[in-house]
């Protein structure tokens, strides 16, 4: 007899003899038992899962002579039949080569005959999503109101490509990836089923590889078996899959340790000369890492390992590792990964990680330059101080206001200024924070678009304190619609921050209201006062929100931003 692969010998016959899919198997039974199968199923997932198997087996549970029952019993005519791919009322359809209206509409115009030996016709239409668009629709009239003695049953691993009222008319089930365990049970059978010996580590290694596929799995073994001869060892699988040995691995994550590059790259050079894939390379890594994680937690997990073995070596290895350090190669490994996927020269990519992890402390986290990390925190401050303000709908630190506080100068227009808010900073305002505020104006207003920075052409900050400052408007319109555009002054104040490394609040007021909160501030708290002319009052250096140099005040900020960039030598001012 012409000898069989493995995947076709040990096709499961029954429902009992499947692997996985629980809820499949118990939502069939059940339908069987209690007579209330319906006419179109949907099998959906990915391949080796047992789709077709499944349809099989429903087909003869449904056609068995012993009928109802939940297992078909593989002893009557109609189940061998079935079995063996012979029975005329069980037509199994591959779609991916018969693709043509032409064929459906054969299949269709047969559907109406009644069935020749058994209670019903079965048509499994295998890879269902291949059929073209003419197909689906000559398929879908006989798919709602088929005959009481047809049943479809749809497999397809891609379902998002079926047409929705293709979907809707079927009952679907999601075939899910088998669980490592359950391929190793089955493929011990197999080898106990021959009279084969096996290392546990070689069959984890065949089961990895198939990642989660049945059929793949014992495609493997089958190909292991014939090369291993009298034992199934686990170097044999590493060689047929192209896995990588746990002593390989055991060797790089030591080179990590001791942040020894050379031998990290060297032994990754040998992989890949080897034949090793660099994208396969990078998902073992992850499952070691993920296998070290695993010893961590405790002993009772090492059913779950998938590469390494529970051994003295690693359980010692992944004590020494701490875990912040494992997520950190876990995580770098990953966006490796995905960015490996459009590149040709994904070797150069697995280097530059493992060059990554070498420089990972062990304290987990990695070597960054002073600088470059003082940025990073003055960024992440910017971030908190941002959230505290949305969250606090206003400011960081919104201050309570006075309980004697004056009445709120209103604008024509009704807008109202936050004048106890504008009050706390000036308690606190100082020269050298409006200063700063002033140098970078012009570097924060550069990014915005020229109808909103249009809004600031006639605006001017007149008071700063460490973490809010006061701006001027002109015109009370201009005020009203950048106070009340909170994404605006949101992106100017960070547009500010990048430059100052500081998030400032900001506090819009229109001019007419500035001159009257200015002088009874003077006047509340005492300020000596001077006449300069008949310009506005001026106070004394003690000011803390008005500049002294009134030349300084009045100055264009862009003007200042010129001269702090070149100097005031270098710097000429041309009216127009």
């Amino acid at each position: 007899m012409t000898y069989q692969a493995f995947y076709r010998v040990y096709r499961p016959q029954s429902f009992r003899e499947m692997s996985g899919q629980t809820h499949v198997k118990r939502t069939l039974q059940n339908a069987l038992l209690a007579g209330k199968t319906t006419h179109a199923y949907l099998f959906s997932g990915p391949r080796g899962t047992g789709k077709t198997s499944t349809a099989k087996i429903f087909a003869k549970a449904l056609n068995c002579e012993h009928a109802p029952a939940s297992e078909p019993c593989n002893e009557c005519p109609t189940c061998k039949s079935i079995t063996e791919g012979s029975h005329t009322d069980v037509i199994e359809f591959d779609a991916a080569s018969n693709s043509r209206v032409e064929e459906m509409r054969d299949i269709i115009e047969k559907v109406r005959f009644a069935p020749a030996s058994a209670r019903f016709k079965v048509y499994i239409i295998d890879e269902v999503h291949m059929l073209s668009t003419s197909a689906f629709n000559a398929l879908l009239k006989t798919l709602e109101e088929p005959p009481e003695h047809a049943v479809f049953i749809l497999a397809t691993t891609e379902p998002h490509k079926l047409p929705a009222t293709i979907i809707s008319r079927c009952q679907r089930f999601d075939f899910k990836r088998l669980s490592t365990q359950d391929i190793l049970e089955r493929m011990k059978v197999v080898l106990e089923d021959i009279n084969l010996q096996y290392e546990e580590q070689a069959l984890k290694v065949i089961a990895q590889s198939a990642a989660g596929g049945m059929r793949d799995a014992l495609s493997l073994l089958d190909q292991v078996v014939s090369f291993s001869g009298d034992m199934v060892r686990a170097e044999d699988a590493l060689l047929v899959t192209g896995s990588v040995s746990q002593d390989v691995f055991y060797d790089i994550s030591q080179g990590l340790l001791e942040k020894d590059v050379a031998k990290v790259l060297s032994l990754l050079e040998e992989l890949i000369a080897d034949g090793k894939e660099p994208l396969r390379l990078a998902e073992d890594l992850i499952t070691f890492f993920r296998d070290l994680l695993l010893l961590q937690t405790g002993e009772e997990l090492s059913d779950l390992l998938q590469i390494i073995a529970p051994e003295e070596q690693f359980i010692e290895l992944a004590q020494r590792y701490p875990a912040e350090t494992l997520y950190g190669f876990i995580d770098i490994l990953a966006k490796t990964q995905q960015e490996m996927r459009f590149s040709h020269h994904t070797k150069i990519y697995l280097e530059t990680a493992l060059l990554k992890m070498a420089q990972y402390s062990s304290a987990g986290t990695a070597s960054i330059d002073p600088a470059i990390q003082g940025k990073v925190g003055a960024l992440e401050n910017m971030v908190r101080q941002l959230t505290q303000q949305l969250q606090g709908g206003g400011g960081a630190a919104a201050a309570v206001q006075p309980k004697q506080e004056r009445t709120r100068p209103k604008a024509a227009n009704g807008f109202k200024a936050p004048i106890g808010r504008i009050q706390e900073v000036l308690k606190t305002a100082t020269k050298d924070d409006l200063q700063k505020i002033k140098a970078g104006w012009a570097q924060a207003l550069a990014p915005l678009q020229k109808s909103q920075a249009a809004l600031l052409n006639d605006a001017e900050p007149v008071a700063a304190s460490s973490n809010a400052f006061v701006v001027k408007f002109k015109y009370d319109i201009h005020c009203q619609m950048v106070a009340e555009n909170r994404e605006f002054t949101m992106v100017f104040t960070q547009n500010l921050a990048i430059g100052l490394g500081t998030t400032y609040e900001m506090l819009c007021i229109p001019e007419g209201q500035w001159l009257t909160l200015r002088e009874d501030f003077i006047r509340d708290n005492g300020l000596h006062q001077k006449k300069h002319g008949d310009a506005s009052i001026e106070m004394e250096e003690t000011e803390p929100f008005i500049e002294a140099d009134e030349h300084i005040a009045s100055q264009d900020p862009l003007v200042v931003e010129a001269e702090n960039l070149f100097g005031k030598d270098f710097v000429e001012v041309v009216e127009e």
